[in-house]
């Protein structure tokens, strides 16, 4: 939609990802990435295959053409998305009341993306993806590392759902979706696979100019009218939270009032003396 940008093999023509010592997770993005060979890269796996790609786009690259389709994007900060037709927006909030993630929930299943910090060169997913295929098998998840339009995805099949992430590598950011559904939803090919692989081709990445540590989340904003819809409702579920304990709190600390006993039926007394004495026995 936005036409032809720079190919990221132009872009990172002159870097080379190929040969790196360890990860350092204290390391900033203004740095080049350390890369661990994986097994599928000992195999000769290719990250890009060839051919035209489209988005996931940089801001900076697209922001003149933005203005034109700004009406079918939810900005969400560090990513723009386009949502789906029947798309309904899901904000997952922290305690505190700040947006964590934000899901785009369709017919099929969930769709979550985010971006993070990198480095100027291309290669923290290669590195990401063999760190969560590892980290999914000891979970007890079935793994299959698959080639889609930007390379590697993972396929998970766990207990729960069906997961398939897909991973890009930009400019200083790296960008990951993740399609959750049914059993059956994340294999190549399904309605969910192509509703996701679309939204990812027109995402754009407003990665911003601050340093981060590589790997850290870019910090989602949500739009002003659904932030303060949310925090209305946050608002009013803290508040209900608060009454109900209030009431639990009073209910424990009233006292229980004692019910009066009510005494045997005393002798009736007549107008000469009572009862007993009227029978004589008194």
């Amino acid at each position: 939609m936005f036409g032809k940008r720079k190919k990221q093999s132009d872009r990172f023509a002159e870097d080379q990802y190929d040969e790196y010592g360890e990860y350092d997770d204290a390391e900033y993005d203004t740095d080049e990435l350390p890369y661990v060979e994986s097994a599928e890269d000992a195999a000769g796996f290719d990250d890009r295959p060839a051919g035209e790609q489209t988005g996931p786009y940089d801001y900076d690259d697209v922001s003149e053409l933005l203005d034109a389709v700004v009406e079918q994007r939810l900005d969400l900060g560090s990513v723009i998305l386009p949502v789906p037709p029947g798309g309904q927006l899901q904000v997952e909030m922290s305690p505190d009341g700040t947006p964590q993630a934000v899901h785009l929930a369709t017919e099929h299943g969930r769709i979550t993306v985010a971006a993070y910090a990198a480095p100027k060169s291309p290669g923290q997913w290669r590195a990401v993806a063999a760190d969560l295929a590892d980290s999914l098998r000891k979970e007890g998840a079935r793994v299959a590392v698959e080639t889609g339009p930007w390379g590697r995805e993972i396929l998970a099949i766990t207990e729960g759902a069906d997961l398939r992430f897909i991973g890009v590598d930009g400019y200083r950011w790296m960008v990951r979706l993740v399609a959750a559904g049914p059993s059956g939803a994340a294999d190549d090919g399904t309605p969910l696979v192509a509703a996701a692989r679309a939204i990812l081709s027109e995402t754009i990445i407003r990665r911003g100019s601050d340093p981060l540590p590589v790997r850290d989340p870019l910090p989602v904003v949500l739009p002003q009218q659904l932030a303060e819809q949310l925090a209305a409702a946050h608002h009013a579920q803290v508040e209900a939270q608060q009454q109900q304990m209030a009431a639990q709190v009073a209910a424990a600390q009233t006292p229980v009032r004692a019910q009066p006993q009510s005494l045997p039926p005393q002798p009736r007394r007549g107008a000469d003396g009572s009862a007993m004495q009227q029978l004589g026995l008194n």
